[in-house]
């Protein structure tokens, strides 16, 4: 390839979400521009979206308990979870922090992580 041959292609914006070269982010994909894509995270991942809603919070609750003692799960919901928050709080009194990391319009993703003082 010659070198302008080069230059152009440098100048291309790469494929992907991200312009990165199709780093899997889902930002490509059409419509997607939104904070659909999924966030990466090394914690488990649990989509309650397709769980039954009676069952939610005590699959929550359950994964929570399993955790071990510094970890923490990425909870993808529906809609904003403050219910099951507060039940969370009320049952484990100030042992796990929230991080929002996406707040709808169509799903939240929230980061529950066992604080120092559990």
């Amino acid at each position: 390839m010659s070198q302008p041959d080069q230059a152009a292609a440098a100048a291309q914006p790469a494929a992907g979400g991200c312009g990165g070269g199709g780093c899997g982010c889902g930002g490509d994909a059409p419509g997607s521009a939104d904070a659909s894509a999924p966030v990466l995270s090394l914690d488990p991942r649990i989509d309650v979206r397709e769980v039954p809603h009676g069952q939610r919070h005590a699959r929550v609750l359950a994964a929570l308990d399993a955790l071990p003692g510094a970890g923490g799960l990425v909870l993808v919901a529906p809609h904003a979870p403050l219910p099951l928050l507060a039940e969370i709080e009320q049952r484990y009194a100030g042992r796990f922090a929230t991080q929002w990391l996406q707040e709808g319009p169509d799903v939240w993703q929230l980061r529950l992580s066992r604080t120092s003082a559990a």
